[in-house]
């Protein structure tokens, strides 16, 4: 067979893309991962799981569905296999993402004093939970000294309604032998403005808690677009 004009030599040639893909790890490793942007930073995340396809495609089409690198990584798994192209292996790969900034965010809270690291506790939370599709309520439990005694997921609910019950909460913190516990909880819609029901089942909780020793530090609300803090919004 004779040999392609444009490759005298007979030997194929490696695809166009992987020129690419080495500029991209020489431009993270020189210049670190803000030098990337999210798609870019995306691709490297499907490299191995797709070492013979042109990702970048798929890593623009992933962020122009979702909006963001954090929210394709946060995105359910249902809605990854709606995308076409992105197969089992490409979604475990976005997903240990998340679970490696989840693991990591949790190291760091357990490490120190959790009162005296607010923003590690706000780091968690957000990195935890601001992403879900559904609500969920999480309670961290703390010592006396304020130091992280468990960090449970207690309800799951709907894209905007958890139910929430004030003895079974109390119930857990006594079992723990917890003197002081946290409550966080998302909001899917992205605005984490506290509803009424918030306020007043956080009310519920420290009435029920405060007879028993058992001290609400606060109720904090994640979202896309940030965070409230009841007791730092004075209501509770």
């Amino acid at each position: 067979m004779p040999a392609n004009a444009d490759n005298p030599s007979g030997f194929a040639e490696a695809p166009h893309y992987h020129g690419h893909r080495e500029r991209l790890r020489e431009r993270f490793r020189d210049a670190g991962p803000d030098a990337l942007s999210d798609y870019e930073l995306l691709e490297m995340v499907l490299f191995r799981a797709l070492p013979r396809r042109d990702v970048k495609p798929l890593a623009k089409s992933l962020i122009g569905r979702f909006g963001s690198f954090a929210e394709v990584v946060h995105a359910p798994d249902a809605r990854l296999r709606e995308i076409s192209g992105l197969g089992e292996a490409a979604i475990i790969e976005i997903k240990l993402i998340a679970a490696t900034a989840s693991r990591v965010a949790k190291g760091q809270l357990k490490q120190r004093t959790v009162l005296s690291s607010w923003t590690a506790v706000i780091d968690y939370c957000r990195t935890s939970m601001a992403f879900a599709d559904k609500e969920q309520f999480r309670i961290l439990f703390l010592d006396k000294r304020n130091q992280l005694i468990a960090d449970e997921v207690q309800q799951v609910g709907t894209i905007d309604h958890t139910p929430v019950y004030p003895r079974e909460v109390v119930k857990r913190a006594l079992e723990l032998s917890a003197t002081a516990i946290i409550m966080v909880h998302n909001h899917p819609s992205g605005d984490p403005t506290p509803s009424q029901a918030d306020i007043q089942m956080t009310k519920s909780i420290v009435d029920i808690s405060s007879p028993l020793g058992i001290s609400v530090h606060d109720h904090i609300i994640v979202g896309k677009n940030g965070h409230s803090s009841l007791k730092g919004l004075r209501l509770m």
